[in-house]
């Protein structure tokens, strides 16, 4: 029987995770997640702020001085929304008052170090909203490697979800119930190798991502789906490769929250995560992957075709 480490840090993670998906499934049964904008015109949800709020809290319970490194700001909320946010937390703490609330969802903002937690309350926020994918993300970054991550995807393999976890160096598991299923990529080869893509175009340069999947030998289309839920079905082996490019020229970074705890659990499962131009991923830069351009996450079998191809073709040279 496949057992869990014994690892404080990755059991208060499934722990945090659990709670926050609890609380987004909940607002989503309420038909209330509805998409507000923060001033980037991003959207977010009471879920969203509720996630992080809960997750924040029993983090700072069970390891105090760690920081955490999240993505929702407390600081522009309205008193309606704080008051909405507060009584799906009081779910779970009957006790939160609106301060605390506020004061969980701020505990986010820490400062990445030496040791911290960074965290996506809902990835795929869109998706959420839709009735779609989404997920719930939190990684355990040490010297600028992940060390610990917990995935909860309430969407996924039906009305329970997926609990997905992984530690360095010692492996990845899906949690369905009593039974941990230890994670392995598919051995499958660039020709047979089933691609995945972010439902919203804009996450990459989906004509440079079609072009590279061809010239790898790629034949069968990609599928659309929201979130990190692509990290893992790599890793369970349902599918064999993601790419998110950008144009080299192009300055945008990749926010760590977004692929840390994702990283570690396909590389785990004996997959292959590098950026665009082949390097590793560098999680030791601050909040965003500032030493890394693009994302190329696969089986492993199939990468080095998709790095041969992305040397091969530049999109400023052949699809501009």
């Amino acid at each position: 029987m496949t057992l869990l480490p014994v690892c404080p840090e990755l059991h208060a993670a499934l722990t945090a995770v659990q709670l926050a998906a609890q609380l987004c499934q909940t607002v989503r049964r309420d038909r209330q997640a509805t998409a507000l904008r923060k001033p980037d015109q991003s959207p977010v949800t009471v879920a969203d702020y509720g996630a992080q709020a809960l997750i924040a809290a029993h983090l700072g319970e069970t390891f105090p001085t760690d920081p955490l490194v999240g993505e929702e700001d407390a600081s522009l909320l309205a008193a309606d929304v704080l008051a909405q946010i507060t009584d799906y937390v009081q779910l779970q703490r009957p006790q939160a008052s609106p301060e605390a609330v506020a004061a969980w969802i701020q505990r986010g903002k820490g400062q990445p170090g030496d040791r911290f937690w960074t965290l996506d309350p809902i990835d795929g926020t869109k998706g959420y909203v839709r009735g779609d994918q989404y997920a719930i993300a939190l990684a355990l970054i040490v010297e600028g490697q992940v060390e610990v991550a917990a995935i909860a995807a309430p969407a996924l393999d039906g009305p329970d979800g997926a609990l997905f976890a992984a530690v360095r160096g010692q492996g990845a598991w899906q949690i369905q119930g009593d039974r941990v299923i230890a994670l392995q990529v598919s051995d499958r080869q660039a020709t047979a190798a089933l691609r995945l893509e972010s439902v919203e175009r804009e996450h990459g340069y989906p004509a440079w991502q079609d072009a590279i999947a061809t010239r790898a030998g790629l034949v069968t289309p990609a599928r659309a789906v929201d979130s990190l839920v692509k990290y893992a079905l790599i890793a369970r082996g349902e599918a064999d490769l993601y790419l998110r490019l950008v144009n080299p020229e192009s300055d945008r970074r990749e926010n760590i929250w977004d692929h840390a705890a994702g990283v570690l659990l396909l590389q785990e499962a004996g997959g292959c995560v590098s950026d665009q131009t082949g390097r590793s991923l560098d999680f030791g830069t601050g909040s965003k992957l500032f030493n890394n351009q693009g994302i190329a996450a696969s089986n492993a079998a199939c990468h080095a075709a998709v790095l041969a191809a992305l040397r091969a073709q530049t999109p400023l040279l052949e699809l501009v």
